[in-house]
Order: structure tokens, then sequence, then C-alpha cells
């Protein structure tokens, strides 16, 4: 029987960071002997910018492969670079071109995913396993050989080399356990709360809403220190849908007085309409005008579907939407008003001091003016030097630990 050696449909990554450089290696080894109707297509999101290479991109670009996988013996591979590399067996060239078109979509801001040629080489490569298993064999060979030289000559400050800490990796059972702690555990030490504030030239800021969040990075240093809960895509998003529901669950049962100000959760799209959410809309309806549902760009473009339901049900409720995630690149692709939202949340970095792209940001002042000036928020503000430029642009909303502590001060006086 023709079948490829047995192997992981999705193969466990070192997702988030980490690397399955060495089990690509083995798998196209032994594919030699069952090449026939096979195809493989290697995405070099390793060329992406910095700014739109997250952890959240690679697993939302991984999931577009999920039902491929299923149906056509696909194996996925997520490389220590950060590029993917997937192979499957008798899918049709369209098919996988509405995968890779759709990957394409998630990252449009960025030039390699911009790019016209006649074959997107900047963005993927194609081959037909059957007639070019040895150049695909090859390439990869040489992108994994190169990828553990630099990781070896990684180096310190101090001419040392660099020893990461090491964590097990989560899995379905170590999942399993945090779920139960988290299900009996109080997270309200875990609770933090971040401004948003508007601020005006040579006036102090005024607290508008805070947002309201578990933090990820607490939760594994205090809770599971010996466990990398980026390990795997798929666990990592189950997690966050369970962070979800006990994040609304404490919303619900919480007397916390501050919860009567306004204030903003960002949740997943599937969590809208989850029974915890509607338990949380029903506990707390004399606050729906007060408070802002925030969900990830990744997430929205993954399912438009989905999402416009999720909209509908939550602004028929009072409650108002941001659009969270979206970058300086990404504003001139985004219309606020075509997707129904209230409020974007544009995240600052210093990628935005400097036309890097041929873009200007003539054109992105000129967006924000469209959308609304009120309607944008600048956020991971740690210095002054982003409120100075947000206000050039015209922003007058922000959120960074820089406005935390200037609040911190003025609470201390």
């Amino acid at each position: 029987m023709n079948t490829a050696p047995a192997s992981s449909a999705v193969a466990r990554a070192g997702d988030l960071p980490g690397g399955q450089d060495a089990q690509l290696l083995e798998y196209l080894e032994r594919l030699d002997r069952f090449r026939a109707g096979r195809r493989a297509i290697h995405i070099h999101l390793s060329k992406l910018q910095p700014q739109n290479r997250r952890d959240h991109h690679m697993r939302i670009a991984l999931n577009t492969f999920e039902e491929l996988v299923k149906q056509y013996e696909g194996q996925l591979f997520l490389m220590f670079n950060g590029d993917i590399v997937f192979i499957c067996k008798d899918a049709s060239i369209a098919e996988l071109e509405v995968a890779v078109a759709r990957i394409r979509t998630l990252f449009h801001e960025d030039p390699i995913a911009q790019d016209s040629g006649p074959d997107g080489s900047q963005f993927s490569t194609w081959y037909n396993v059957e007639t070019q298993h040895r150049e695909l064999f090859g390439s990869i060979r040489r992108i994994v050989t190169e990828t553990a030289q630099k990781r070896g000559a990684k180096m310190g400050a101090d001419g040392k080399p660099v020893v990461e800490r090491k964590r097990v990796p989560i899995d379905p059972i170590k999942l399993a356990k945090l779920e139960e702690i988290l299900g009996r555990g109080d997270l309200s030490n875990l609770l933090r709360r971040q401004s948003i504030c508007a601020v005006m030239p040579k006036q102090p800021p005024q607290q508008l809403f805070r947002e309201l969040y578990i933090s990820i990075a607490d939760l594994q240093n205090t809770v599971v220190p010996d466990v990398d809960l980026f390990a795997d895509m798929w666990l990592f998003q189950r997690l966050t849908q369970t962070l979800d529901r006990r994040m609304l669950a404490l919303m619900t049962k919480n007397d916390d007085s501050t919860l009567n100000a306004a204030f903003s959760l960002n949740l997943n799209v599937q969590t809208i309409l989850s029974p915890e959410f509607l338990a949380f809309d029903k506990a707390r309806a004399s606050l729906r005008g007060n408070v802002v549902i925030e969900m990830q760009k990744i997430d929205i473009f993954a399912d438009l579907g989905a999402f416009f339901f999720s909209r509908d049900f939550l602004r028929e409720r009072g409650y108002r939407v941001c659009l969270d995630g979206v970058n300086y690149m990404s504003l001139p692709f985004i219309d606020r008003e075509q997707l129904g939202v209230d409020l974007l949340k544009v995240v600052w970095s210093d990628e935005m001091k400097g036309d890097q792209v041929g873009r200007g940001l003539d054109l992105v002042k000129s967006f924000i003016a469209r959308t609304g000036r009120s309607r944008v928020i600048l956020s991971r503000i740690d210095n002054e030097e982003g409120i100075r430029f947000g206000q050039d642009l015209g922003i007058s909303l922000f959120q960074g630990r820089y406005l935390d502590n200037l609040l911190g001060a003025k609470a201390g006086r």
C-alpha cells in the first residue's frame, strides 16, 4: 500500500518558540519512497517584518491548513525560523491556492505578501514532490543548517553563550491539570488593569476606561513555571478559551466596585456566544453601555462570518466593539465603518517612525482623520515619544505602561 510513513498529522512543534526542523528532515527522508501524488508548499514567513511575525499570527496561519491536513494525508511543520512547510497527497492546486491566499491576506500589509511575481516565490515556494523531492530536501536542509548555525552563535552581552531556560512542553495531561487549577482557583491575583486615556497637548491624561485581562506571562511564571504554555498551538488556543471563560466568571461574580466603571475585555470571537458570556451579559446588563469588547484582528479575519454574527449580537445589546492588533501598515486596508466596529487599537512601535515600505505616514494620518481621531487608540505606549508621535497623527487616545506610571504618580500626590 503506497502510503506515507507514519507521522502526526500536525507534527507537534516546539511552537512558540521552537521548531520542527529535525522532524521535517526525517519526514522528507522517509518520503522519498512515497512521492507519488504529493505536493509541498514552503511559506516563507521568516521574511515577514518583525511586527508581523508574532505568536498569534503563526497560530492562525497554521490553523488555515487544518481541513487540508485531515482530507489529504497532510503533514504540517513549523520551522524554527518561523517558516511553514505543508505536504499533502492528491489535493488540487486550486484548493491549495485558496489556503495560501488566505494566509497571504492575513499578512497583506507586509511587502512579501504583496509580491506579484509569477510564482510568488518571495512569499511561498511550491514543489511537485514526485519530481522535485531532491530540490525540496536540499532547500530545507540548507535552511535548517543555517538556522542551527545562527542559534549556536547566539551570545550574551558578557561574551558567554546565552543559556535559555528549559521548560517542559505543555501536553493534554498538563493542560487538563492546569484547567483544573484554574477551575477551582482564585484568579483575582492574576487580574491586571491598564488604563485607556485621553491625552491632549499640555494636559494630564484623563482615564476613560480600563482594560481588564489575565496575564498569561504571570500565569506561567507563578502557576506552572516549568511548563511552556506556547509549545503546542492547539493546546494554547484551548487555554485562551478557558481563560476567557474564567475571566467572564470572575467578572460575573466579582463585587469589585471598580467594575461599575467603564472597562474593556479582550475575548476570542468564539467566546462571545458561549454560556459564560451570556451569564456575564445577564449579570452585568446595566453596564453594557460602559463595556468595550476587544477582539484581535487576526482572529476576526480568520472567520469573518463568525465575527459579523458576534458583532451584531454585541451591538444589539449596547456593547462597544474594538478591533485590536492593528499596526500602522495595515491601517489603510481596514475600513472601521464597513467592519462595524466602534474603535481601532493600533500598536505603537519604532517602525512607525520610519517609512520602510514606501508608504508615507501622511497616508496613515489621513486614514486616522477619515476613521475619526476619537476612534483610534494607540497602545503599548512605554515612553513620552509615543504620545507625541500619536498626537502628531491626530490621535488622542492612548494605552500603555507610561500612562499607568503617570496616573500612579498623580494618585500618589
